[in-house]
């Protein structure tokens, strides 16, 4: 079955950097499913983070109803990531409930009935025309027999990038004594993440979150360390000479107690961690916790799609081993539909974090990395917020 498979849409973002909400966006991945008999949405599809869900719900629902009209009678299928893993948390939860549950596989496929309540809704909003059911995935499904595809949150449990989101896991991890290193298994990664998604998840339930949970201070951090360059640079923004060398001062003595930070995460266990940040690296230790992922949970040499660190690829001009898993897993990244200012500079020849990544997978051969929105300037992304 001809699938097109698309990642990271977190539809409800509060800085309105989900670029589907855009109806002229929109077109542009509604056109890729000419080619596509089935679509499946693979995880961080709702930005749950941000604030209630109410407000993500409000936010998707106009990419929900027009998807529905341009699907006609192709298959859907939802996953969830780790933005969220609300959309499945009541299933697992009664899964929990049964006398002897099956362990849990690389692939469970149910019903939105079955899932959760939003997910309902959003079936709704589709509408079956003659479909069927939206059906849902988790943690990920067989798109063919040798092209599994999973959102990608496990590889934080393995990520040498001390990120908020690998901490936590890895702080988990210590009080657990589950390293890691020793999973084998779908429940190990569960056991991990989902109470490190339940707490966020209950934050945001009744307020606007903060930057330390919505993800603008690990980017503020990154970009005084050095990873990238922001159009939120406070250094840049501050108002006076005096508050701009201040803020000069605090990111020096961020870049020197760095790499003792993560030495001490090291010696307290929660590693192992590395101090460099740079984009090549961040693309390097996203792809082998990847690999490590497909050989402790049995995906043996099959083509891996997955999305979570929205840099799509292979590219041209990436090294194919590094896209290549320790047990032979062939990885290939969806990227995002965000914009992501830090990540981006004035072309998509220039970025490899350019939003606008989908994979087709056809009935056989390769699955394709496709970018859809390489035609569009910086300027035309950028997002528009309400009174500008």
């Amino acid at each position: 079955m001809r699938t097109l498979i698309v990642s990271d849409l977190h539809l409800g973002s509060n800085s309105r950097a989900d670029l589907l909400r855009r109806p002229e966006i929109r077109e542009a991945l509604f056109a890729q499913l000419a080619d596509a008999e089935r679509l499946v949405l693979l995880g961080d599809v709702l930005e749950l983070r941000h604030g209630p869900l109410r407000e993500a719900m409000a936010s998707a629902r106009p990419f929900f109803e027009e998807l529905g009209a341009a699907l006609g009678d192709r298959e859907l299928v939802i996953s969830a990531g780790n933005h969220d893993h609300a959309l499945v948390e009541p299933w697992l939860e009664g899964r929990g409930g049964d006398p002897d549950p099956a362990s849990l596989g690389p692939e469970q496929i149910f019903d939105a009935a079955d899932a959760s309540p939003p997910l309902v809704t959003i079936a709704s909003w589709v509408g079956s025309r003659g479909r069927g059911p939206v059906r849902v995935a988790y943690p990920g499904l067989w798109v063919r027999p040798d092209v599994y595809a999973m959102h990608g949150h496990y590889l934080d449990c393995h990520l040498t990038i001390p990120t908020l989101e690998r901490l936590s896991v890895g702080v988990m991890s210590r009080v657990l004594r589950r390293p890691a290193s020793q999973f084998d298994r779908v429940e190990d990664y569960e056991a991990m993440g989902a109470p490190v998604f339940a707490w966020r998840d209950a934050v945001a339930r009744y307020a606007h979150t903060g930057a330390a949970l919505n993800g603008m201070a690990t980017v503020s951090a990154w970009q005084a360390l050095g990873g990238g360059r922001s159009e939120r640079d406070p250094a840049a923004r501050a108002p006076g000479p005096a508050a701009r060398l201040a803020a000069r001062a605090r990111r020096r003595a961020l870049v020197l107690g760095f790499p003792l930070a993560v030495a001490a995460l090291n010696r307290a266990g929660i590693g192992p961690l590395k101090s460099e940040i740079s984009a090549s690296e961040l693309r390097r230790a996203g792809l082998a916790a990847m690999g490590e992922v497909a050989v402790r949970i049995g995906l043996g040499d099959a083509y891996v799609v997955f999305g979570h660190t929205h840099r799509p690829g292979p590219l041209d001009g990436d090294d194919p081993a590094e896209w290549r898993g320790p047990g032979g897993a062939r990885l290939v990244n969806c990227g995002s539909w965000t914009y992501a200012s830090i990540f981006l500079r004035e072309t998509a020849a220039q970025s490899p974090y350019w939003p606008g990544g989908c994979v087709f997978v056809g009935e056989d051969g390769p699955p394709q990395v496709r970018r859809l929105l390489q035609d569009r300037t910086r300027e035309q992304l950028r997002p528009v917020r309400p009174g500008t």
